[in-house]
């Protein structure tokens, strides 16, 4: 039976990763701040990336599926040994790196630095790793993205837009994600890479919108406004602290394709993404 240690485990892609990884014959380490329900297969430790006791000196495979950047610093310790890691980053490595906002040119660049310490560990310690960069992740009600538009629309009963805002995007599900992490696995010609992990459809950003509001329980409306009258709104809203992290990189980001290829994942793993179809599950939106 093969032993992986898990950061992120409580996570949005860590759940469905720990249940592929049972359902595959694995046994774990997982780690969580916070006291977890016995599981099966399943030994939580207490702590975090910066706190940890308990690991193994030694494990078949390294899971990371929270921050990349306090995961290269722990990585970088050389606490646990394993001749594979997989780790989650984000395409915001690309996304955000020329953004007009300084805090989000920091973000990219420290998941770029984040990466290549990883890759360097690994091939210090005759390891393979592997990087994973999901597109906008959703599914399990649990993003920063469609599910607080979500919870602003069912707070109001709309969701409002400016007019225009069609910029390409690829949402993926957290599932998709989860299968991603396992299909690398064993598969040599993903050693040493990083991968783009877009949904398995491109829509306008509208179209996304629109679609997350009507598989709301009970579905919101979509307003579309003249953009001087939704900064109007978004000013106001912002106020009454609603709607903070629309900020001016965030609108300026709504007009611009944010497209990624997934050849390369498809043809060295099969990577296979579903179309968007959210729910309100997904949404966090049911009653």
């Amino acid at each position: 039976m093969p032993d992986a240690l898990l950061f992120g485990g409580t996570g949005q892609i860590g759940r469905p990763l720990i249940a592929g990884l049972l359902h595959a014959g694995w046994r774990m380490w997982a780690v969580s701040r916070q006291p977890q329900v016995v599981q099966a297969g399943v030994c939580w430790l207490r702590g975090d990336l910066d706190h940890l006791e308990g690991a193994p000196a030694a494990v078949d495979a390294i899971f990371s599926a929270g921050p990349l950047d306090g995961f290269a610093r722990w990585y970088a310790r050389g606490v646990v040994r394993a001749p594979r890691v997989v780790a989650f980053g984000s395409t915001s490595l690309a996304t955000k790196q020329d953004s007009i906002d300084a805090d989000e040119r920091d973000l990219a660049a420290r998941l770029a630095a984040a990466e290549q310490g990883v890759f360097a560990q690994a091939a210090a310690t005759g390891a393979q790793a592997t990087l994973l960069r999901p597109t906008l992740v959703y599914g399990a009600g649990r993003d920063a993205s469609l599910t607080q538009i979500a919870a602003l629309a069912r707070r109001f009963g709309w969701f409002p837009l400016p007019n225009g805002v069609n910029g390409l995007r690829q949402p993926v599900h957290v599932q998709d994600l989860a299968e991603a992490a396992l299909a690398v696995l064993d598969r040599p010609a993903t050693f040493g890479q990083a991968y783009a992990l877009p949904g398995g459809e491109t829509l306008a950003y509208r179209v996304m919108v629109a679609r997350t509001l009507a598989a709301m329980s009970p579905p919101a409306r979509l307003l579309e406004l003249p953009a001087p009258v939704f900064r109007s709104v978004v000013g106001l809203a912002q106020r009454f602290g609603v709607a903070r992290s629309l900020n001016a990189a965030t609108l300026a980001r709504m007009r611009q394709d944010l497209v990624f290829d997934s050849s390369p994942a498809r043809a060295d793993f099969g990577y296979a993404p579903r179309a968007f179809a959210p729910t309100a599950a997904m949404l966090g939106t049911t009653r």
